[in-house]
């Protein structure tokens, strides 16, 4: 009977022994007694690289089964990608790309110039950000890839105008703090990201609906504000009213309008005298 037992400890033991040898995730889980492997010469710690997985795990990459190597290996070569660029991006998200680099934001990258930074703007911006290079990961977390983040968060990262700062305590704000939700903004949320990166059908699709990521698409002219976002929610007296109202834009629209733009009345006007003489 003990020689028996002496036996299968023997056989136990060696199975144990190849099985290390022969599987090198076993090895792994041995040496780091379970944690998330870890190559010696990378740069992340342990606790680091915990953290980017879970990130990982609740975001809508995860979902969509796009994992580390989708960003991160060359899908020719297969070597290490250690920062992936806008380019890794844009093998998915074709539109949002495209249209970053059309503008302010991108313009400089498809110039083929260094990253426009905070530094570089007219507008005030916080010293605290005043180096960062704009490019995707600039304004998204690129593990827990937080559209709610990128929508509101991000841009207060770096503007500091009066505009900008004033979203918080506007009518807008309070909407997207009632409304908002994770991954996405509800579609009802009004949003930094609401107005400046408009969401748009996407060209030849019944219902294929894109984010332009020009963020001066909609500046310029002012009524092009107007047709593509204020008239989703509002009528067309009352947007115009507010767009061209300056001191309401900069307090960002924490009030109704107050100005009046004369053309209304003038095609109210015209209305009526067409009436009575139809009449």
């Amino acid at each position: 009977m003990k020689k028996l037992i002496v036996i299968l400890l023997v056989l136990i033991g060696l199975v144990f022994v190849s099985g290390i040898r022969g599987n090198a995730n076993t090895a792994i889980d041995v040496a780091t007694n379970g944690g998330v492997p870890k190559d010696p010469g990378a740069s992340l710690s342990q606790a680091e690289l915990v953290e980017i997985n879970q990130l990982w795990q609740g975001s809508a990459h995860a979902l969509a089964d796009v994992n580390c190597s989708s960003c991160h290996q060359d899908s020719e070569t297969k070597e290490l990608v250690v920062k992936p660029t806008q380019e890794s991006c844009q093998s998915c998200h074709e539109v949002a790309v495209e249209t970053f680099l059309y503008g302010k934001h991108g313009i400089r990258i498809s110039e083929g110039l260094s990253p426009l930074t905070p530094a570089m703007a007219h507008l005030p911006m916080k010293e605290s950000a005043i180096d960062k290079q704009m490019n995707c990961n600039t304004c998204h977390n690129v593990h827990s890839v937080d559209t709610w983040q990128a929508s509101v968060d991000s841009c207060l990262t770096c503007h500091n105008d009066n505009h900008s700062l004033n979203y918080q305590n506007s009518k807008h704000a309070q909407l997207f703090a009632d409304q908002g939700t994770l991954p996405r903004p509800n579609g009802e949320s009004v949003t930094c990201a609401t107005c400046h990166l408009p969401r748009q059908q996407l060209e030849n699709t019944e219902n294929t609906i894109v984010v332009n990521h020009n963020n001066t698409f909609t500046l310029k002219p002012r009524d092009r504000m107007v047709k593509e976002v204020c008239m989703n929610c509002h009528g067309v007296e009352y947007s115009y009213n507010s767009i061209f109202d300056d001191e309401l834009v900069e307090e960002n629209f924490a009030e109704p309008p107050t100005l009046k733009l004369e053309t209304f009345d003038l095609v109210r006007e015209f209305e009526k005298k067409r009436s009575s003489q139809a009449e």
